[in-house]
């Protein structure tokens, strides 16, 4: 069990290292004039991602869940790829990408790297992420919670994020 506290912990860390980034990043949207939208979903949004780590680890240890090797390794594997997912996201759109949903007038959309497939890569790596990070030690009722409710919350958070990318021109600006 303390290897998947290391990884639990692994993952906070990646979680603020995003911050690092996002904080970095939204300076950079702001000072060209970047507008954000959804700001009152944002909280939710970190509560959420807060108590995915927390559940994660309260389940294992207080429900004493068993490692289950074959799904667990499984999970292991799926959540390694979604890191690389986000990070790939993150790198494609380079100073845009943000925890929040902030928009710089006049830039053109991204669509290239994951973008050329999928509207909302980061959000298949977070679902991913959400459901195997706990399914890795056997924790399916944090799994199916921080399931259910990123399911509600991504609704208004793509919804948020489509209609500020819709004010940007289609254009290929691939990374």
């Amino acid at each position: 069990m303390t290897w998947y506290t290391a990884l639990v912990l692994a993952a906070a860390a990646e979680r603020l290292a995003e911050l690092v980034v996002a904080r970095r990043n939204t300076r950079w949207s702001l000072a060209r004039g970047g507008v954000e939208s959804g700001r009152g979903h944002y909280p939710a949004m970190v509560a959420l991602h807060t108590a995915l780590l927390a559940g994660c680890l309260a389940e294992v240890h207080l429900a004493d869940r068993p490692f289950p090797p074959v799904v667990g390794w499984a999970m292991v594997a799926a959540v390694v790829a979604a890191q690389a997912l986000r990070w790939w996201c993150i790198r494609t759109l380079g100073p845009r990408w943000n925890t929040r949903v902030i928009v710089v007038p006049g830039l053109p959309r991204v669509t290239g790297g994951p973008y050329r497939w999928l509207s909302h890569p980061n959000y298949v790596a977070v679902a991913a992420e959400g459901l195997a990070l706990p399914l890795v030690h056997g924790a399916w009722v944090t799994a199916l919670v921080f399931t259910t409710l990123n399911t509600a919350l991504m609704a208004v958070r793509i919804r948020c994020e489509d209609e500020a990318l819709d004010r940007l021109p289609a254009v290929d600006a691939r990374a």
